[in-house]
């Protein structure tokens, strides 16, 4: 079950992505932010109300946990959509992958699930993968002409991997729909007192009429995809959930190159294929 879980959740991931790079292109990425936080406040609502007391009568590690990973994905996702708003989705989502590396050493470090040889070489394969997709000339490396977004990509990726980490882990403090749920509320409501302040809400509103399929389909798929990653959790190792789920990159980017007609050169694109089987070869090669 925990291996469907991650399918869908890479289905759902690849698919969002492509969406996301639409909407910030044509909102900003603070904007289509809060559409998707705001969706998933709502829509999951009726499923965790009555535990959401829980949260504050117990402990508080849990409620710590939540308020740490609400944290973490707020300055994680901006960078994220950012990254995707500016740079080409075929070159952006392979630094993604190296998402993987960094939640398998903080699951290693905190529960103990180690890494075999054969992992770590892949995890090698998959960084000298994510070099050749980066950049695009190496004529003169003194004057190595670097993918626009790269940089955002590389700071988004290593908060994402420690997002990956805490999504699974809070998961199963609490469960998949409350950890949702806080995180989504959590983002939605600071970003509604920055876009009243800054008087964006009128032109945030105003996009709605016009733009509700697009809209519509990002929130639901992106909700969708940490909701199925966070299930998987529940019933593999975080690291295996992560190593599959992140192969979503190849859907993304055959999107990028398919719809958006956007060009690589040839080592760029050996580095996309070589990213995209490692990435599947860590998932298979990762043990319980």
């Amino acid at each position: 079950m925990g291996i469907t879980f991650a399918f869908l959740a890479l289905f759902c991931w690849g698919v969002g992505d492509f969406l996301i790079q639409k909407s910030t292109r044509k909102f900003g990425a603070l904007i289509a932010l809060f559409y998707v936080t705001v969706f998933g406040t709502i829509t999951l609502l009726p499923f965790v109300y009555k535990d959401i007391g829980a949260l504050f009568s117990g402990s508080g590690s849990n409620l710590l946990a939540l308020l740490f990973t609400g944290t973490l994905i707020l300055f994680a996702g901006l960078l994220d959509f950012k990254a995707l708003k500016v740079g080409k989705i075929c070159v952006v989502e392979p630094i993604f992958a190296f998402e993987v590396p960094i939640t398998a050493i903080i699951a290693m470090l905190v529960l103990r699930e180690y890494l075999s040889p054969l992992q770590t070489a892949l995890i090698l394969l998959l960084f000298l993968s994510i070099i050749l997709v980066s950049v695009r000339r190496f004529k003169d490396f003194n004057k190595v002409k670097v993918e626009q977004g790269i940089w955002l990509a590389i700071f988004a990726t290593i908060g994402m991997g420690a997002v990956n980490f805490m999504m699974g882990y809070s998961s199963r403090l609490t469960d998949p729909l409350m950890v949702n749920w806080f995180i989504n509320i959590f983002i939605a409501l600071p970003l509604f007192f920055y876009l009243m302040i800054t008087g964006q809400i009128r032109k945030t509103v105003g996009f709605l009429p016009d733009n509700k399929k697009l809209i519509l389909s990002v929130c639901l798929f992106d909700n969708l995809a940490w909701i199925f990653f966070t299930v998987s959790a529940l019933y593999i190792p975080i690291a295996i959930a992560t190593g599959i789920s992140e192969s979503y990159i190849a859907l993304a980017a055959g999107l990028g190159i398919i719809i958006n007609k956007e060009k690589l050169f040839l080592h760029q694109k050996i580095g996309l294929v070589v990213c995209v089987v490692a990435i599947i070869l860590i998932a298979l090669a990762t043990k319980d």
